[in-house]
């Protein structure tokens, strides 16, 4: 069986992804959370499992396979069902998670990952917009071809799963996108294995502080929703 190393739910979205993927399509796995620790830097006890020091990391008996999207098309050689069947929504599905993976870097670097609490920005910087603006495009592009509800045909694959924690964030800080686009936050929320992450992810008593710092320094923090702080 599959052990999949990930970090702390309220922050790590790269381990979302894999951890989303195997569950949502009932791959059999073992889950092994890692906490950051509060005091330093996460490589010294993180290479211990993982050749870079970070997460998610799949072992797969003598395999061991780090990078989301490199898990996703590990698994997929056993599972094909991880990506569309047909080839050119494959192909396009491979396309979307390969630009959100390497992409979208004013989202990424100015919405970090913190599933427990609702902030906003004072305003919308134009790089952000363009991010936001490229999700509405790619997704609609997405449903133009394939016809919904996910975002290469009928069923859910690894293009969602890379596009899940997209989601929370658009939770986290409230973020404008097209109608239609706000639908899709809607249906990857309420997919059980995005309730159940979330769930534990609140539950978390821990805090980072470079994750942290990364919302309260540029957002105002309305609400937080997670258990009481633990040093």
């Amino acid at each position: 069986m599959y052990q999949l190393h990930i970090a702390n739910k309220n922050y790590s979205t790269w381990s979302l992804r894999p951890w989303v993927l195997l569950t949502t399509l009932g791959i059999p796995f073992q889950e092994r959370l890692h906490i950051f620790p509060a005091d330093g830097p996460s490589y010294p006890e993180f290479s211990k499992f993982s050749p870079t020091g970070f997460v998610p990391v799949l072992d797969d008996g003598d395999i061991k396979v780090w990078d989301s999207l490199a898990i996703a098309l590990h698994v997929a050689e056993t599972h094909p069902e991880v990506w569309p069947i047909d080839l050119a929504a494959r192909s396009w599905a491979r396309s979307a998670a390969a630009e959100m993976h390497s992409g979208f870097g004013a989202l990424r670097n100015t919405c970090g990952g913190n599933l427990g609490i609702r902030a906003r920005r004072p305003a919308i910087a134009d790089d952000l917009r363009r991010d936001l603006d490229r999700l509405d495009a790619v997704w609609a592009d997405g449903f133009r071809r394939f016809g919904g509800p996910f975002l290469a045909g009928k069923a859910f694959t690894s293009v969602d799963a890379f596009f899940c924690p997209v989601a929370f964030r658009i939770q986290t800080y409230d973020l404008p996108l097209a109608p239609a686009s706000m639908d899709y936050v809607a249906r990857l929320l309420a997919l059980p294995a995005m309730r159940d992450w979330y769930d534990a992810a609140i539950k978390e008593p821990f805090r980072e502080p470079n994750h942290e710092a990364e919302t309260t320094g540029a957002h105002e923090v309305i609400e937080d929703l997670r258990a009481t702080s633990r040093a």
